[in-house]
């Protein structure tokens, strides 16, 4: 009979026990899961069971990591993935959720840039921890993602972007995500990338702070090249504050952009271009 073992097929005898083939194909292994479920190593294996066996600790090498998401993603949407390179522009609250959402879904490579350090405000809605506080924050989230999946590829630029700089930093991406604080950064950013790769998308982020509700936050196309995220005009001001919920929800539909625009999609809620503001 055919099993799945770690989304590899293997054949088995009929018959044969969990703890049977644990012993011939991975005797360290301390977990043993069938079908989602913890299972005793005397169950009995059926045709078609998909089997994940883990030694505690272990990090999975990149074939192996490959497989497994290559099985939740579908093999033709995580070949696109593992092969797309992004750029994230600012790894605050926005940027450095959206590097951890592409992480998790394997992206092949991101190249983020950013001249900040980590601070203890910075901890209340971006990915940092404790320790990290004191860091460029582009060199801690390489730490991070690499502990997430060690086989992204991460080029980390502890630098302020300017339009002398950028082309030659973002010309390897697919797609552009400007995750910038300030409105005149973020217009500079978008302005200088769209006149040297008027090709490539940019997906933005205006408006999520405060702690209104989810759905005001939503994605629209501003024109052929430019998709934003938020819901366009609420900004950080006193008694208004950035807080972890409302900026992630707007990250997160950012890094869903960017999944959409790499595979194909249309990222916005509808094909009708909006006006947009940047804030």
């Amino acid at each position: 009979m055919w099993i799945k073992i770690n989304e590899r097929e293997y054949e088995l005898a009929t018959g044969s026990t969990l703890d049977q083939l644990r012993q011939k194909v991975k005797p360290e292994a301390d977990l043993l899961i069938v079908n989602g479920f913890p299972a005793s190593p005397d169950a009995a294996l059926q045709e078609g069971d998909r089997v994940v066996l883990i030694q505690r600790g272990e990090i999975p090498v990149e074939d192996e990591l490959d497989a497994l998401l290559t099985a939740r993603h579908t093999p033709g949407v995580h070949e696109k993935v593992r092969s797309a390179c992004v750029g994230i522009a600012g790894v605050g609250g926005l940027g450095s959720a959206v590097a951890v959402a592409l992480t998790r879904i394997g992206i092949g490579q991101l190249i983020i840039a950013d001249f900040d350090i980590v601070e203890p405000s910075n901890l209340n809605r971006q990915q940092f921890f404790l320790d990290q506080i004191g860091l460029p924050k582009v060199y801690a989230l390489r730490d991070t993602l690499a502990r997430i999946n060690p086989h992204v590829h991460v080029t980390a630029c502890h630098l302020k972007l300017t339009p002398g700089n950028l082309a030659e930093l973002f010309t390897p991406v697919q797609v552009l995500v400007e995750a910038f604080d300030k409105a005149d950064q973020k217009v500079m950013l978008i302005e200088e990338f769209a006149s040297r790769f008027p090709e490539k998308p940019i997906v933005a982020g205006s408006g999520m702070a405060g702690y209104g509700p989810s759905n005001t936050i939503g994605t629209e196309r501003c024109g052929s090249q430019l998709f934003v995220c938020g819901d366009g005009t609420t900004a950080a001001e006193p008694g208004t504050g950035l807080m972890a919920p409302r900026v992630g929800i707007a990250a997160h539909h950012q890094a869903n952009a960017v999944l959409r625009l790499l595979l194909g999609l249309e990222p916005s809620n509808g094909a009708i271009e909006t006006a947009c503001k940047l804030s």
